[in-house]
């Protein structure tokens, strides 16, 4: 594994960590009785302008040329219409449940991946993946009686779809012409342009920010869950490709079981412990291409402690060795004489 590969993955464990945190500002201005589309607005806003107060302090140009324009604005319009549909299915069915199915973007990316551009799957990929699925299927505690909405399940499958197709997109732009800052901004202004368009055309009430609480909780979604991660994520992609990227993603929903435990004083019962074990088994192998590879980064030799043989032991070793060799001839018979006793 060479520097870039241990950057790309640090890159992916770091925005998956930062996504994660959706919790935290999210349930609280929810309780504050704000809508998704006022949240994800006043989300993408202040993240655009986060990005914008950057450029101007690295006094970075913020032109693009109108063929990269068409290609943000596309990849804007995917990771926003990711967000929409999946904060939608909210009011189909419990988050916990569409937050759990959300995660079938790995396999997605793969799929997507191999058959549109051949790129071969191994099978630490494909374990790392079922690995990844299956724990965050087990950090999923719902009560059994939740129903599975079809309209639900069809928006958090479409918001997978759009997230695979979203990583995917960025790892065939191999973006050389511009920072990573300036990329990153230019997809959330054109994510916020599609996020203002559907509060608009669903007609929600967009509320304004009173309290410091409130505008805390704002600044926290724009900063760790939106800036830091697309940030980071953008990275991982362009470092190791769009699969394992996808697999460092399988954190984000460890980081929110950690949350609810330490925050919202949620209990930690066994099943999220074999959840957790199973997503970092899955990420752990991720990290590799086989498991020779994962051998040959994780043992190392030290030629200078290699052990050498004293030709003066050995040759003593050989001579008591000689004597029991003897032994055991003359005894052979009287051993089995008590082993029949």
């Amino acid at each position: 594994m060479n520097s870039n590969q241990v950057k790309g993955f640090l890159a992916g464990i770091i925005a998956a960590v930062c996504y994660g945190t959706n919790p935290l500002g999210t349930l609280e201005l929810y309780h504050d009785g704000f809508s998704s589309g006022s949240v994800l607005t006043y989300r993408y806003l202040l993240a655009v302008a986060m990005f914008a107060i950057v450029l101007l302090v690295r006094r970075e140009s913020f032109a693009i040329k109108w063929g990269h324009a068409i290609r943000l604005a596309c990849l804007g319009s995917f990771f926003a219409l990711s967000s929409t549909t999946l904060y939608v299915s909210f009011h189909y069915m419990a988050a916990g449940i569409a937050s759990t199915l959300l995660f079938v973007y790995p396999i997605m990316t793969a799929i997507l991946m191999t058959a549109f551009f051949h790129e071969k799957v191994t099978w630490t990929s494909t374990i790392a993946i079922l690995l990844a699925v299956s724990g965050v299927g087990l950090l999923y505690q719902g009560d059994g009686n939740a129903k599975l909405s079809t309209a639900g399940f069809a928006l958090v499958m479409a918001s997978s779809l759009l997230y695979a197709i979203y990583i995917i997109s960025i790892n065939q732009w191999k973006n050389n012409t511009m920072s990573n800052v300036k990329f990153t901004f230019w997809i959330l202004v054109f994510g916020l342009i599609t996020v203002t368009l559907f509060t608009w055309i669903s007609g929600e009430n967009f509320q304004m920010l009173e309290t410091p609480k409130q505008w805390l909780c704002a600044a926290q979604l724009a900063l760790l869950p939106t800036v830091l991660s697309l940030f980071f994520m953008t990275i991982s992609i362009n470092l190791i490709g769009s699969t394992p990227a996808a697999i460092m993603g399988a954190l984000e929903p460890v980081t929110a079981v950690v949350i609810g435990i330490c925050i919202f004083g949620e209990s930690f019962t066994l099943q999220l412990a074999l959840g957790i074990v199973a997503i970092l088994a899955g990420v752990g192998a991720g990290l590799y291409e086989s498991v020779e590879s994962a051998c040959r980064q994780m043992i190392h030799t030290d030629p200078a402690k290699e052990c050498h043989a004293d030709p003066k032991a050995t040759a003593e070793y050989d001579k008591y060795h000689q004597i029991y060799k003897n032994l055991y001839t003359c005894l052979k018979d009287q051993f089995q004489e008590l082993a029949k006793l």
